[in-house]
């Protein structure tokens, strides 16, 4: 098992690499995002699986992110996200709209290791449009006038995510979420933050294994408690509303963000060291 530290997890992420992270239902590791800001990462690539929340938007604020690919962006309750939106009407970063499904589809194609998989439900949209990578051709099993749009696989350099526990071996146990199992399948590498660590093999669990990622799709972990919050985890802790609510109030303007970075990304973990 490669157990590291959060720094050192946000050190194995080069500038550009183009990262999958879960939507804020799921699982994401706000603890990582946040390691990022503080390294200076630049020229991110994020794809939000199938959508995008806190995360995305703490990176977009800070200047971490090149291009967004995902089928929405918000802050759920608290409305649109500020830092995101407002980097967008200033063209400082590339979007690259999708769908839920197209996401999916798109990371099934790279895990099971064929460079492309068919969908419908897209044609008749203006997504086409704006999608040159997505090929619309005849269904060659039809007799004709079948169209059905080709979608690429599409492979992350780093599958990004928070789990509850991992055990000695390196396997993380994600519950229902399997969401990230697709990440961590689809991506040429895995960097999972968890709640703690515990002896054992979730593997030999006739309980626990069928929740669980092999420990060969997880290239390091790092322990951070709650470190997905704001956002809820499974049965260990709800969303924390006010926390979000404030960040979102702050976060409306360039200078309200870089107070709430001071505050909760940079003066957090100096407190956190010392």
């Amino acid at each position: 098992m490669n157990l590291t530290d959060l720094e050192s997890l946000a050190a194995r992420v080069p500038d550009g690499s183009r990262l999958a992270m879960p939507p804020d239902n799921s699982l994401p590791s706000v603890a990582l995002a946040k390691a990022l800001v503080r390294r200076g990462a630049r020229g991110l690539r994020l794809v939000g699986v199938p959508t995008s929340g806190f995360a995305t938007d703490l990176l977009v604020g800070a200047g971490c992110v090149a291009e967004v690919e995902t089928s929405a962006v918000s802050l759920g309750e608290a409305g649109f996200a500020p830092r995101f939106s407002a980097a967008l009407r200033a063209g400082e970063i590339v979007m690259k709209d999708a769908t839920c499904p197209a996401i999916h589809t798109m990371l099934q194609a790279s895990e099971k290791g064929v460079p492309f998989m068919p969908l419908r439900g897209i044609i008749g949209s203006d997504i086409l449009a704006h999608r040159p990578d997505w090929k619309v051709i005849d269904n060659p099993f039809a007799a004709g006038g079948d169209p059905i749009v080709l979608l690429p696989a599409l492979q992350p350099d780093f599958g990004i995510f928070h789990a509850v526990m991992a055990d000695s071996k390196g396997n993380v146990w994600l519950g229902r979420k399997r969401e990230c199992a697709t990440i961590a399948h689809a991506s040429r590498a895995s960097l999972v933050t968890v709640e703690r660590v515990v002896e054992g093999d979730f593997l030999t669990d006739e309980k626990l294994a069928p929740g669980c990622i092999s420990a060969t799709y997880i290239d390091a972990i790092a322990i951070a408690e709650r470190g997905a919050r704001p956002v809820a985890l499974l049965d260990e802790y709800r969303m924390d509303t006010a926390y979000i609510s404030d960040y979102a109030r702050m976060a409306k303007t360039a200078e309200g963000f870089s107070e709430w970075l001071a505050i909760h990304v940079f003066e957090t973990r100096a407190a956190a060291v010392a």
